[in-house]
């Protein structure tokens, strides 16, 4: 639906090492004479087939191997910017796992530096503008946690905020309170993932333990009322992921997830993409899915879309260009129907 890719977008849900493409994987490996278990890039996708969350990220890290200098990284994040401008996306707040590269050996400073050329170069070509979100594992124990936002502040990485992601049944978020209270206390938002996999207990965790500004994920508080109506009041963002939530099997089908619920109930709910080289769908793709799956018109669509503008951590100048685009998008609808 190219009216869809018209649409003035800001994502709020993806993990850059998440927009590694096969061909890309395949690319950067040569260039650096990485040998794969694999022949090609269509052998590498067949394996996308995934039981859950750890399924998905046993092959995930397997991945990042490729990943190893400044220019690597800078090219992940042009790559994914390109993309998801093309699917109009005009701002993205990127969640990057420092732990993940750092157990590796690559310096930390060559994953942000990285980070930030690709990103600069994007805003430069196409006015592409993203913010980095640097996330704690939560299967990792805490101290490494609070080693690595040290390191952050060491090499001055121009991150907004910290987040919690990877397995979360079995990694409650209670034990990271101290460092997201330690990085509340230097500015950085909160972010965290709760409420994919595990029920709405994960959600309380984060919004009591962390402090969080917004939930990523959320889709379990359908499953708990009290907790629902809560978010609603508080006006809690969500950042659901359709498509990845079908992919890791979080919901039996996409007809069957829990966002017509979440809309009906009034909650603040934002469309995202996650890791979509993974997942079969960018953030355009989101979009085109729900609407096809649940017949959403404009004015829903465009709600989606301002919700996460909203939800975002822009300034309001920045938010108001954003919505002004959105609205315009929806008025050119309007008038098309007529």
């Amino acid at each position: 639906m190219s009216r869809i890719r018209e649409l003035p977008k800001v994502e709020l849900h993806v993990h850059i090492e998440g927009t590694l493409e096969p061909d890309l994987v395949l690319e950067l490996a040569a260039d650096a004479g990485i040998t794969l278990p694999y022949p090609d890039a269509d052998a590498l996708r067949g394996r996308y087939v995934f039981a859950d969350l750890q399924s998905f990220l046993d092959i995930y890290y397997e991945n990042l191997d490729v990943l190893r200098r400044r220019h690597d990284f800078a090219r992940l994040a042009y790559e994914y910017a390109v993309r998801a401008h093309s699917g109009g996306v005009v701002h993205a707040e990127v969640f990057f796992d420092p732990q993940a590269h750092r157990s590796r050996g690559v310096p930390t400073a060559d994953v942000v530096d990285g980070l930030v050329d690709g990103f600069a170069r994007a805003r430069t070509e196409f006015g592409f503008t993203a913010d980095l979100i640097a996330c704690f594992l939560r299967d990792r124990p805490a101290a490494e946690a609070a080693e690595t936002l040290d390191e952050l502040i060491a090499v001055d990485a121009p991150i907004i905020g910290v987040g919690l992601d990877s397995a979360e049944v079995g990694n409650p978020a209670s034990p990271f309170a101290d460092v997201f209270t330690r990085a509340a206390d230097l500015g950085l938002r909160r972010v965290a993932h709760a409420g994919e996999e595990a029920g709405p207990e994960s959600i309380r965790q984060a919004i009591d333990h962390l402090g969080v500004d917004r939930i990523d994920h959320g889709i379990r508080s359908v499953d708990d009322p009290d907790l629902l109506a809560e978010l609603v009041a508080t006006r809690m963002p969500l950042t659901v992921c359709p498509l990845s939530n079908v992919c890791l099997q979080a919901v039996g089908d996409l007809a069957s997830h829990p966002l017509p619920d979440l809309l009906s109930a009034g909650a603040h709910v934002t469309l995202n993409s996650d890791d979509p080289a993974y997942f079969g769908g960018y953030l355009d793709d989101n979009f085109t899915a729900v609407a096809e799956q649940f017949g959403l018109d404009d004015d829903t669509l465009a709600r989606l879309a301002r919700n996460s503008v909203v939800a975002s951590f822009l300034p309001a100048s920045r938010q108001r260009e954003i919505i002004d685009g959105i609205d315009g998008w929806l008025a050119a609808s309007t008038e098309s129907r007529w």
